[in-house]
């Protein structure tokens, strides 16, 4: 392969590691800006390494003693996950599963919370993953990487655990056997630090495991003895933590790299000693026959091997022999690895990645040609994970809500205004969002959906339903599970911006018949009109469990062409709990304009936090937010006479509605 690059954090843990300063120390201390970790096994390259780059070795590191980790460390748990009635008739549950090995930044340089562009890989097709991979790694910058926190909080809230990267590199790409070594080293009790301190960054920084790729050659017998020996070890202290590990198919029992492109002989024992192994690209269909078969000898799940799929270069287009992996008329034979699947974003000019154009092309890659999973094209060459493979959800209790927000846009609003004009991503803040898009049921003309970053209500995006519509459309939303009782309502925030529309919100409180079918909604008048409106409907007639929530829409006047806006979806019972506010707001370290600021958790639960700058008028500017207990602002100047910048800290609510501020001065 050629490279290119679980425990959450108890709470309170990140301010415990970021104590109050007095205010002449902070102004003293140095404000750098975070980064996610990664490190080599031990020992450090020789020379000095280049510019943004630092070496650290994981056998020194220590949660106590890592100054970044209050930014780095995840807080949002694993969330659990449902598998509704599939959107298609060929989509299986039970069967093949997707893991995704993603490269979203460099190695080096990549900022712990997200950064100011919208220019971003911001995954959202969640729904279809099983595995996500922190790819990456570089034998000029480390070779370990520690997911940041954003990425970690939107899959959990997804449902998808996140592990990091252990890549040893190919000599060809500057890696040394003298950190496979490392690596593996034994104590005198003849047991593997290493293997240790792996599962005490992941349970530190709140990601669930680690995958494992040795593709250093010119080792032996012995160094595959130790390999084996500090995978089983990993794997053991994994379990204990509700971890994982996954084993790439690169290095042999025999210690030497040879890529089996199989489950055989030759790398068995470390399949059986880990929870699943990545089948290198060099599969046949008859390797994947075999393997199947192989680790069903073992009592092993055929599914715990991901057959390698290298999207890196041409994406969609690549050729690939779906049949053998998840083939149409039989049992799939094994689960899909996509490697590179940031290509919808990467294939992009440079000039062209706006939030809107990578959406088009992701929804391309994860959805199919149709943009609609409930209705495949059979005459795509590219087998879309929705074709194949069922999607799932993890919208399970009340209270709910959404503002589709996706993670990135070109501005940040709130209730509908702009509070920031500046670009910006920042993973941790996406919503669960809608599981399978975009499937409208209609027996006429089909309007375009999508994420649109034009406008919002809260956040950076809206859903917006746009085009001719001849007949009654129905969007769905969301496949749920929510427990109904007499007081439970749904809010919808939208808006009309063209032609006349009758909305109608959209519930069902059973499967549908079959796979595809529209679900046996009852549907709820919803007022509509030109402005941001919410509207609130209640469900007291409805008994039992919400199993799908979507919206009607129903062309007035004649019909013709329609833009119509959603920008917020909430269910909740008759009460609107409001977090309680942050203390012991502070500041760590600051360097001219640029602060670390730290604080103490609210309590109980809390979606994220938010803060703002109070210019001298009054107005308040969006700096950012954050799940983390922690925040870096860069690059802050002083207004027109001001002597102090004032800023306000805000613990949100699952229901978006906002604690208090914590508020603080800092002198300039």
């Amino acid at each position: 392969m050629t490279p290119t690059r679980r425990t959450v954090l108890l709470a309170g843990a990140a301010a415990a590691l970021t104590p109050a300063l007095p205010a002449t120390a902070a102004r003293r201390a140095a404000a750098t800006q975070p980064h996610a970790s990664y490190w080599y096994p031990d020992s450090l390259p020789e020379g000095t390494p280049g510019p943004g780059i630092t070496w650290r070795s994981l056998k020194s590191w220590r949660a106590e003693t890592d100054p970044d980790l209050a930014f780095n460390a995840a807080s949002v748990p694993l969330a659990a996950r449902f598998t509704p009635a599939p959107a298609n008739a060929t989509a299986r549950t039970g069967q093949a599963r997707i893991q995704s090995l993603v490269s979203f930044g460099p190695t080096a340089g990549n900022p712990s919370q997200g950064s100011a562009t919208a220019d971003y890989y911001a995954l959202t097709h969640w729904a279809y993953i099983d595995e996500l991979v922190f790819w990456g790694g570089s034998s000029g910058e480390g070779l370990i990487l520690a997911p940041n926190a954003p990425i970690v909080d939107a899959a959990h809230r997804h449902g998808v655990p996140v592990l990091g990267n252990v890549f040893l590199p190919p000599v060809a790409y500057g890696g040394q056997l003298r950190w496979t070594r490392d690596l593996v080293q034994k104590d005198a009790a003849g047991r593997h630090p290493l293997a240790e301190r792996l599962i005490a960054v992941a349970e530190a920084h709140g990601f669930d495991g680690w995958f494992v790729n040795a593709e250093t050659g010119g080792g032996d017998a012995a160094l595959g003895a130790d390999m084996l020996s500090f995978v089983r070890e990993l794997k053991s202290l994994a379990s204990a933590k509700g971890q994982r590990v996954t084993w790439y198919d690169a290095m042999t029992v025999n210690g030497t790299v040879s890529w089996q492109g199989a489950l055989n002989g030759q790398n068995e024992p470390f399949f059986r000693t880990s929870d699943d192994m990545f089948v290198d690209f060099r599969w046949s269909a008859n390797s994947l026959i075999s393997s199947a078969s192989r680790a069903e000898q073992l009592g092993r799940s055929r599914y715990a091997l991901w057959a390698g799929v290298d999207v890196e270069a041409n994406g969609w287009n690549s050729t690939v022999r779906w049949d053998a992996i998840v083939p149409k008329d039989r049992a799939h034979v094994a689960s899909v690895g996509l490697y590179r699947p940031e290509w919808t974003r990467n294939h992009l000019p440079a000039d062209q990645r706006g939030p809107a154009a990578f959406h088009a092309a992701d929804d391309r890659f994860w959805t199919g040609r149709s943009l609609d999973p409930s209705r495949p094209d059979g005459t795509d060459g590219w087998r879309a994970p929705a074709v194949s493979v069922a999607d799932r959800s993890t919208v399970t209790s009340v209270p709910f809500a959404s503002t589709f927000n996706t993670g990135h846009g070109l501005r940040w609003y709130e209730a509908g205004r702009v509070t920031s004009g500046t670009p910006w991503n920042h993973l941790g803040l996406q919503d669960r969002l809608p599981s399978r898009r975009w499937v409208v049921h209609t027996e006429g003309s089909r309007p375009a959906v999508r994420f649109d970053f034009e406008d919002a209500w809260r956040g950076g995006s809206s859903v917006l339903v746009d085009g001719e519509l001849s007949e009654p459309v129905v969007v769905d939303l969301y496949a749920t599970r929510l427990p109904l009782t007499a007081g439970t309502v749904v809010e919808l925030t939208h808006r009309a911006d063209a032609g006349s529309v009758r909305v109608e919100l959209a519930v069902a409180t059973a499967e549908p018949d079959a796979p595809g079918e529209t679900p046996p909604y009852t549907y709820l008048p919803v007022t509509s009109s030109g402005i941001w409106q919410t509207s609130t409907v209640r469900l007291g007639g409805l008994t039992g469990t919400v199993r799908a929530i979507g919206v009607r829409l129903t062309p007035a006047g004649g019909g013709g062409p329609v833009r119509w806006r959603l920008g917020r979806l909430a269910v909740r019972t008759a009460s609107r709990p409001t977090p309680a506010t942050p203390t012991g707001l502070r500041v760590s370290a600051a360097s001219g304009g640029d602060l670390r600021l730290v604080w103490n958790p609210a309590r109980g639960p809390v979606r994220h936090h938010t803060l703002h700058r109070v210019l001298p008028d009054g107005t308040r500017r969006f700096l950012g937010g954050t799940c983390q207990r922690a925040f870096f602002a860069a690059g802050l100047k002083p207004e027109q006479g001001e002597r102090a910048a004032r800023f306000e800290l805000r613990a949100v609510g699952e229901l978006y509605t906002s604690s208090a501020p914590a508020t603080l001065t800092h002198p300039w």
